[in-house]
């Protein structure tokens, strides 16, 4: 029997697609993620189907449906699309209420807000020209130096002394690891470069929009100990994140599906 308290969110991102249930939009009963692959309407099909098998419900079950992330419009039988940006602004004010910027930094694309007492978004920047400030660039650095995209938080944390990578393209960027490798240079002041590169090129984004307590970081990367240590490093502060950050998106999504739903009982 459907559920006027229960709503979805799905994210379906570059990298990965994130699914929720929640209840009255404050409650979460589950949760599911796996990679995108290359059929995002597939992702996000399956992403719901795993994400209702966990909970034990059915679609009839659910009262709305709402997509986000860069394959939203790909999402079928939604309700609603929401813009990433709205979502992940939401969904960390769901994790953390004192929010006040939010750092997303995805598979492909990094922005930094700032939003209001409610979670809206009141002023953005992003990145989505090129992947060096994003986990794409994680990925390149990974396969020049031969080590799993897994682990490159950690290997990072074992760095003394980091290494400056210069180039803010991709593919120049790993050209330039290559050449810090024959040069000697450690594995681990390599990979903590990287994510120092990418710490300085969000948080230039951040400066630009304002930069208030508190942050919070969501996205693919929030999962990532040596983005956060960087992070929390250029910036001279510490930052939130948690266990959910990464669901972020899809929380928002789930949270905004219930305030539509609100609307619509109300008339409005």
């Amino acid at each position: 029997m459907r559920s006027l308290a229960l709503t979805a969110g799905i994210d379906i991102g570059a990298g990965t697609t994130k699914s929720v249930v929640m209840e009255d939009g404050t409650r979460v009963v589950a949760k599911a993620s796996l990679r995108t692959g290359p059929n995002p309407e597939k992702a996000g099909a399956e992403a719901l189907a795993e994400v209702l098998r966990v909970a034990g419900l059915t679609r009839a079950d659910l009262a709305y449906v709402a997509s986000t992330g860069y394959g939203r419009y790909q999402m079928a039988g939604r309700d609603m699309q929401i813009t990433e940006i709205t979502c992940h602004g939401r969904g960390a004010r769901f994790l953390f209420p004192a929010t006040h910027c939010v750092l997303d930094i995805g598979a492909q694309s990094s922005r930094a807000m700032r939003i209001d007492g409610n979670g809206r978004v009141v002023k953005f920047k992003m990145n989505d020209r090129c992947a060096a400030g994003a986990g794409r660039f994680l990925e390149r650095v990974s396969k020049a130096l031969e080590v799993q995209v897994a682990d490159l938080g950690e290997i990072s944390l074992r760095s003394t002394d980091p290494t400056t990578i210069s180039s803010i393209c991709a593919v120049l960027a790993e050209s330039e690891i290559i050449n810090h490798v024959t040069e000697g240079r450690k594995v681990e002041d390599i990979v903590m470069g990287a994510h120092l590169s990418i710490a300085d090129r969000i948080i230039a984004l951040l400066r630009q929009v304002g930069v208030e307590d508190e942050v919070t970081l969501t996205g693919g990367l929030a999962g990532n100990v040596g983005m956060v240590k960087a992070l929390e490093s250029r910036l001279g502060r510490r930052i939130n994140v948690a266990l959910e950050s990464t669901f972020a998106g899809a929380y928002g999504a789930a949270v905004l599906g219930r305030v539509r739903l609100q609307k619509r009982s109300a008339g409005a």
